[in-house]
């Protein structure tokens, strides 16, 4: 079998790499209206690529925003069903003047492809699609294969609870398979057990009615700006802890064992630091990277402006500053009531000078997979049969926001299996994704269904 699977893939790992190149080549931004066509045209691409792969059936499904890509393989109602969730829209590209490559034109450069989306998540998710083509092709899959592919994840999936809720039947499987996610390296692999909740403002302080001569009425009327900055900066102690009463109340604290293993992954924080460009890390006190990055609430300003931010000078009061705020979070932390906290908090502290309105553009609840589930014994043995070593189980950083409702309204765990890396510049200029990974992640697919089933 394995032997088969070696062989289909090398036969056609050119055509397997240059599939993924023209999916990245669509403009699939789900945060901006003007590339609303561009999100249907992808999603009947991912359609097409689907039943080429050998999907009995696939369609692009309506939401009440970006469609949802449905596809499935059922070899025999009696065997476990695995459901494969991805998405095939892309952040952003902006600040544009920092690619070194068009952001949809697919640049192999020192074996990895530079694109928007590479690794997030056209990249990762097609190796699932690959790996449906090897295992239909030499007659060796082991389990049904479900698909769903959605449209907004990178706007907080504000639409796919109601398609889970409504579809559930359709989506019925026994495991939920997700590669949207890092390894701690090739020689070090790893699997996520747990991704970070989320709870994402934006937060407006208003001065004066107008903008104001900064000569003229400086000194005697609050600059938002400065408010704005202090108000930030505020939330922040000397240890960077969060000093907004309650944030931590509800923190699922990790046990020592939990923060011995985490701690057990390989680290270098010199070549961390110099592949970063910075001279001295900045997080909070008592903690290692792996737990500031994993185990623990962070607080971070994503964005800040306001006021003449054109060529040359301006002498201006701002009447209005802004800020884009994003929180995440650790098991037991609510978005709701994170969200509510922040807000409440940033009105209270504002002086009487200005005014402050907030509201929360998306979030998403934290999750924590189980390491004794069949699932991730799965996906772990997996991977030890194709990289030669047992993965280490870590905690993600990022936030997969629909993971608690897919989990809640299907009844199942989540496995991730990601195969990036950590500097693969996910949401930055410059995204990439190495060819390798996503060799190997279409070598190891096949063995997650073969031990699942078995």
């Amino acid at each position: 079998m394995s032997q088969q699977w070696k062989e289909y893939q090398e036969k056609n790992k050119d055509r397997f790499l240059n599939e993924m190149l023209d999916l990245l080549r669509i403009p699939s931004i789900s945060a901006k209206i003007e590339n609303k066509d561009d999100m249907l045209k992808c999603a009947e691409a991912v359609k097409k690529s689907l039943l080429a792969a050998g999907c009995d059936k696939a369609e692009v499904m309506a939401t009440a925003g970006h469609p949802v890509v449905y596809g499935e393989k059922i070899i025999d109602p009696s065997k476990p069903t695995v459901l494969v969730y991805g998405h095939y829209d892309v952040q952003p590209v902006d600040p544009i003047e920092l690619w070194h490559s068009g952001p949809f034109e697919p640049t192999i450069k020192d074996g990895k492809v530079f694109a928007r989306g590479s690794a997030d998540d056209k990249g990762q998710f097609y190796m699932h699609v690959k790996a449906l083509e090897i295992m239909n092709q030499t007659g060796t899959m082991s389990t049904n294969i479900k698909f769903l592919i959605e449209g907004e994840e990178e706007v907080g999936s504000p639409n796919l609870g109601p398609f889970v809720a409504a579809h559930k039947e359709l989506l019925k499987c026994d495991v939920i398979l997700i590669s949207d996610s890092a390894l701690l390296s090739m020689d070090n692999p790893s699997l996520d057990v747990g991704m970070r909740g989320l709870s994402y403002i934006e937060v407006e302080v208003t001065g004066a009615n107008r903008d104001l001569h900064s000569g003229t009425y400086g000194g005697a009327v609050a600059n938002p700006i400065t408010i704005l900055a202090k108000m930030i900066a505020s939330c922040h102690d000397e240890n960077n802890h969060i000093t907004i009463p309650g944030f931590y109340d509800d923190v699922l604290v990790a046990t020592p064992e939990e923060r011995a293993l985490l701690n057990k992954a390989p680290y270098d924080e010199k070549e961390y630091m110099d592949e970063l460009g910075v001279q001295e890390l900045w997080g909070e006190k008592g903690y290692s990277t792996y737990e500031r990055t994993g185990i623990r609430p962070t607080l971070e300003l994503n964005g800040i402006w306001g006021g003449y931010t054109g060529e040359g000078a301006k002498t201006v009061l701002p009447s209005k500053a802004f800020a884009k705020i994003s929180a995440r979070l650790v098991p037991n932390q609510s978005t709701n009531k994170i969200t509510d906290i922040l807000i409440n908090y940033l009105k209270s502290i504002a002086p009487k000078s200005v005014t402050v309105k907030a509201e929360l553009h998306h979030g998403g609840e934290p999750y924590l997979t189980p390491i004794d589930s069949k699932g991730y014994q799965a996906a772990s043995k997996a991977v030890e049969t194709t990289f030669g070593k047992a993965p280490i189980p870590v905690r993600g950083g990022g936030s997969i926001p629909i993971c608690t409702i897919l989990e809640k309204e299907l009844g199942v765990k989540i496995v991730f299996m990601g195969m990036g890396l950590d500097n693969d510049n996910l949401h930055s200029p410059n995204e990439k994704y190495n060819i390798e990974n996503y060799y190997k992640g279409i070598e190891t697919i096949p063995y997650f269904h073969k031990y699942f089933a078995e």
